[in-house]
Formats: C-alpha cells, sequence, structure tokens
C-alpha cells in the first residue's frame, strides 16, 4: 500500500497550488520536473520567489545521524511525523531504522497508514468516538497495524471502552505523566496514575502497554529538572509493573523525547532497570528531520555533547528583493505565509546576484507582513532589487505546514526531487 501511494505522489500533475513552482512545469507530473534537474537560480528553469527548498545533502546527514545516534544508545525511534506530515520522509525515516512514526491527532494518523505505515505512535489523548472506531477498524482489518496512543484519566478510559465496544482488539495504551504543574497534558500525581491503570485493567477495550511523557513541556526546564521529570518516569513504570499493571503487554513501551532534551533521556533510559517484559525505549524527536536555524539550533542535545555529532540546518527560503525605498530599509517578497515565524523571525544568510552567492553582511530581519520582509540594511549592506536572499528559519514545525510541494535541492541548486506535505 505504501509504495503504491507514494508512486501516485509521484504522478501527481503540477499546477497553480505549489508555490514557487515553475509556471511552464504547469501539468507535467512530479515525476516528470524532478527528472528534468532544473535549477532553483538559473532564470531558464522558471522558479519564483518565495520557494522554499530543502538540503538533499543535510537531508540525508541528518537521517543518517540520528540512525546512528538512537542506534548507539539502544532507544528504538518513533520521530514526530507532524512536524513535516511528509510521507516520502516517514518512508525514509523509517528506512533509517526507526521503529515507526509518532503523530498527534487522528487525520494524521489517516495520512500515515494511507500511506503504509504500520506503526504508529499517537503522543496524545484519543477521545473521540469516529477516531476511536476507525483505529478499531484499521486494527482488524490489519494484524500487522500496531497502534499506541496516550491516556491520562478515568473519564478518557470510560469515553474511549464505550466508542470500542465489541471491537475485536484492544487498543494499546500509556498513561502519560505530566511534565509538572502548568504543564500540557498528562496525569499529575502517581496516585492518579494508579486509578487509570485500574480502570483501563476494568475494560475489555484497552490494553495497557507502558507510560510516556513529554520532557520539553518540564517548568524551567533545564538538565537537572528534565532528568529528574524523566527519572519519575521510569520509576512509574516500574512500580506499575511490580502491580501487574502490563501483564497483558508483550512488551512494556517507556517514551519520551523531544527535539530538545534527547541527549536526558537516552542518559536516564540507559538505567531503566530489568522489568517482567523487554522494554521498548521509544525516543521520539522528529525536528531533526529539517533542523533549523533559530530555536532548536540553539537547544540541541549534540551542541552539549559534540562528540555525538552535529545536525545541519537543511531548509532555505529564497526571496527576492522587490522594493529598496531607502538606504536603510529593503523589502522582500516572502512574508507570514511562507516563513516560519511563530519563534524566531528569519535570518539573511545569503545574497544571490548574476550568480554569485556571498554573505548577507548587514542585513536583518526586523519584521514580517503577509507577503513581505522587512530588511534593515546598514551601510556595508550591498543590496539592489533583483537579488535575492537565502534565509535560515526557526522551527521547522510551522515550515513544512506553509508548503504542499518543497523542492529538494542540492548545494548548486539543482533540484532532484519535492517533497509533498499534507497539513
Amino acid at each position: 500500500m505504501g509504495t503504491e501511494a507514494l508512486t501516485r505522489l509521484a504522478e501527481e500533475r503540477v499546477d497553480h497550488r505549489f508555490k514557487g513552482l515553475p509556471p511552464d512545469a504547469a501539468g507535467l507530473t512530479v515525476a516528470e520536473l524532478a527528472a528534468q534537474r532544473r535549477n532553483l537560480f538559473r532564470d531558464g528553469d522558471g522558479f519564483t520567489t518565495p520557494v522554499l527548498a530543502l538540503s538533499a545533502e543535510r537531508l540525508e546527514h541528518n537521517l543518517a545521524l540520528m540512525e546512528a545516534y538512537t542506534a548507539r544508545h539502544g532507544l528504538a525511534f518513533a520521530p514526530h511525523g507532524k512536524t513535516s506530515m511528509a510521507p516520502q520522509l516517514f518512508h525514509r525515516q523509517i528506512e533509517h531504522g526507526a521503529w515507526g512514526i509518532t503523530l498527534a491527532v487522528p487525520h494524521q494518523v489517516r495520512v500515515a497508514r494511507a500511506f503504509g505505515v504500520q506503526r504508529v505512535f499517537l503522543a496524545n489523548e484519543l477521545v473521540g468516538a469516529p477516531a476511536l472506531r476507525w483505529i478499531a477498524g484499521e486494527l482488524a482489518a490489519d494484524p500487522e497495524f500496531r497502534f499506541v496512543c496516550y491516556v491520562d484519566s478515568v473519564r478518557g478510559v470510560e469515553l474511549m471502552d464505550a466508542a470500542l465496544a465489541g471491537t475485536a482488539r484492544p487498543v494499546d495504551v500509556v498513561i502519560e505523566l505530566g511534565a509538572g504543574e502548568g504543564a500540557r497534558t498528562g496525569v499529575r500525581t502517581e496516585a492518579e496514575c494508579a486509578a487509570v491503570a485500574a480502570a483501563v485493567a476494568a475494560v475489555p477495550t484497552l490494553r495497557l502497554v507502558g507510560v510516556a511523557g513529554y520532557e520539553g513541556e518540564v517548568p524551567g526546564a533545564d538538565p537537572e529538572r528534565v532528568r529528574a521529570y524523566l527519572r519519575r518516569l521510569v520509576a512509574l513504570a516500574a512500580g506499575l509493573d511490580k502491580d501487574g499493571r502490563f501483564d497483558e503487554a508483550a512488551e512494556i513501551v517507556v517514551s519520551a523525547g523531544g527535539s530538545a532534551w534527547f541527549d536526558a533521556v537516552a542518559d536516564v533510559f540507559a538505567g531503566i532497570p530489568e522489568l517482567s517484559r523487554p522494554v521498548l525505549k521509544l525516543l521520539r524527536s522528529g525536528a531533526y528531520v529539517s533542523h533549523d536555524d533559530g530555536h532548536y539550533r540553539r537547544l540541541t542535545p549534540f551542541g552539549r555533547v559534540p562528540e555525538e555529532g552535529a545536525l545541519e540546518p537543511a531548509f532555505r527560503l529564497w526571496a527576492q528583493v522587490v522594493s529598496r525605498p531607502t538606504p536603510e530599509q529593503a523589502f522582500a517578497d516572502a512574508g507570514k505565509r511562507d516563513a516560519a515565524y511563530d519563534l524566531d523571525l528569519p535570518a539573511a544568510q545569503v545574497v544571490r546576484r548574476d550568480g554569485e552567492e556571498r554573505p548577507a553582511t548587514g542585513i536583518t530581519v526586523t519584521g514580517l507582513s503577509d507577503q513581505h520582509t522587512w530588511l534593515r540594511t546598514e551601510r556595508e549592506a550591498d543590496l539592489a532589487v533583483g537579488d535575492w536572499i537565502g534565509f535560515g528559519l526557526s522551527h521547522p514545525c510551522t515550515s513544512f505546514d506553509k508548503w504542499q510541494l518543497i523542492p529538494v535541492a542540492e548545494a548548486d541548486g539543482t533540484v532532484v526531487d519535492y517533497i509533498r506535505t499534507f497539513f
């Protein structure tokens, strides 16, 4: 199913839905356009600004680096697919050793299943009856499909049980341990966890298989606080196991891992004690696939432990200078519709003119309008109308969702593939 669906993506026709692509490519299939190996920067090849591109080399580097990292630390890996919602990248991650894909809402699970993903970890509570009935249908139709989701309340267990009444296979659940007062979802106390575990054990539609959490929500997160929370998560798993709450499970899932503290996850999970069943130590970090030039670049665990390697920012947004009204100001034709801006503004990195590329010296992004980037230019800035500017982006989670078809370009600008997204 997955291979056939990916083939259909390659057969999709290029048209006005996909911004930045050459107008004269309309009517070609994605595969036909990729085979032409057009260049982002050659006028005759027709790419229009703004256009977002993924670096082919850096994408492959990041995939390989995390494959090696998780193997070295004895971790299973289910990268969070909400970052990209790109089935082609799901499959490349699985080819690079991923156990499965983590997702957040039922729509995303439907996308993954449409493209043949066989293991899904839903890092969220699921209580809606229509979605639960659909999941039950997928489980009944495909014995190889593995699905795990969060639960964090007795009421949630009751709603799930009512929606799943009469289903053939129980839905696997993990208790989500909240990261602290004022954090997001998750049970706050061990006593509440015990009550949720008892509620799951009392119904035939659910099976408790482990515990999970998200250390990125720890209030005032620092190495000490994050590790304390993760040790609490491990202790919860051990306590529930001692109470016999995983007796129906083939393995015990212990899962955590955003993109800022996965070094702490690796450290603490290395100390998980022997339990009654094999333990699936499941890391879920997802932003690594494209990495970024802002938020995660500052927080990356590889920066704290440089001997592990280094992720590389794989996105670059290209925009063209369309106005230079004063010596201190310029405007480029990318805006909020094109660039991630929920955490940090884009950063001007390079300028291209007449086929030559140079550092974007003296150029600072000061704001974004709907379709304009506001630029402050210092005396040393050599910038003219018509120049292309390459911007680094922060927070990949809100970059992929702005582009439905993203060129994958080699270092010289040659486009070798296109990544389709589904948000």
